[in-house]
């Protein structure tokens, strides 16, 4: 299997289970967010929202919002 046929295959994914892969990237967004320093957090929802236009799913400002403050306090930095 290829890198394209792996792409297809978790867009297929994506596509069928949005909130699941919502969720899946939110919370992996969170971990990486918790364990690194806080200059690294706009790379990390650079990369978040890379994914999610790979994936097809849209961005929501809802979410998006949330998981900032979230991480933040989660930090205790």
């Amino acid at each position: 299997m290829g890198f394209d046929d792996a792409l297809n295959k978790a867009k297929g994914f994506a596509s069928k289970n949005s909130d699941q892969t919502e969720q899946a990237l939110d919370t992996a967004s969170e971990k990486i967010k918790e364990r690194t320093p806080d200059n690294v957090d706009g790379h990390v929802d650079s990369g978040v929202d890379a994914a999610r236009d790979q994936l097809g799913l849209g961005k929501e400002d809802k979410k998006g919002g949330d998981q900032k403050k979230g991480g933040d306090q989660k930090k205790g930095r």
